[in-house]
């Protein structure tokens, strides 16, 4: 059964994002939204941790019919696709974008901060349709170890220019904690210890009943 969770947002470091300025005045963005099939820290503490990542094919049916790219997920809108100055295309490193920044004055303002390194990372918003979720356990150590594969990306909303990750030490962050990322990992936890203590149920019934 398809797993719709609610939006979410993952910010990586993107150092290298170019700027460009083309030769009829376009102040042109590059960089990537998002990497395929390179695991990132997610969340955990000493007895869990949760690892996720993206799949090669996660976005290839996914709705971005009309992505919009913003500062942290909220406020005016700097480019789109449905207007042509957002162009969103997937590789074998991950999902490239295309943002020709020279439309408004806000646009032409954060170029001038992303090209003097002021605003150097990005972030992007979506829904998950499909997902893969494998578990490790240590019971020497008592740790668990959670992998989330996304397989399929529902709809992309939105990349956004940051300021800060959420995480500088990887590529790809957690979302913010106010995103219940949190919440989210916890109840998965949960759920792996409810199925574990079923099973340890059913195992002991089968041990009695022999």
């Amino acid at each position: 059964m398809p797993v719709m969770s609610d939006r979410e947002y993952r910010r990586i470091n993107v150092s290298d994002l170019e700027t460009r300025d083309e030769q009829d005045g376009g102040m042109i963005v590059e960089g990537y939204a998002t990497t395929f099939n390179q695991p990132y820290f997610l969340y955990g503490n000493e007895r869990y941790k949760v690892y996720e990542e993206v799949d090669r094919n996660a976005f290839d049916d996914a709705d971005m019919s009309d992505v919009i790219m913003q500062y942290d997920h909220e406020g005016r809108v700097f480019a789109r696709v449905r207007n042509n100055t957002l162009e969103l295309e997937s590789d074998e490193h991950g999902l490239k974008i295309r943002a020709h920044l020279g439309g408004t004055e806000i646009g032409r303002q954060l170029y001038e901060e992303i090209k003097g390194g002021y605003t150097d990372k990005m972030s992007f918003g979506f829904t998950v349709e499909k997902e893969q979720i494998t578990e490790e356990r240590d019971e020497a150590n008592d740790t668990t170890t959670i992998h989330r594969r996304i397989t399929k990306i529902h709809k992309l909303y939105d990349v956004s220019a940051v300021s800060l990750p959420a995480n500088d030490a990887t590529e790809i962050s957690a979302r913010c904690l106010g995103e219940g990322v949190i919440a989210e990992a916890e109840k998965e936890r949960l759920a792996i210890e409810e199925r574990r203590r079923k099973a340890d149920q059913i195992r002991l019934m089968m041990e009695v009943n022999r």
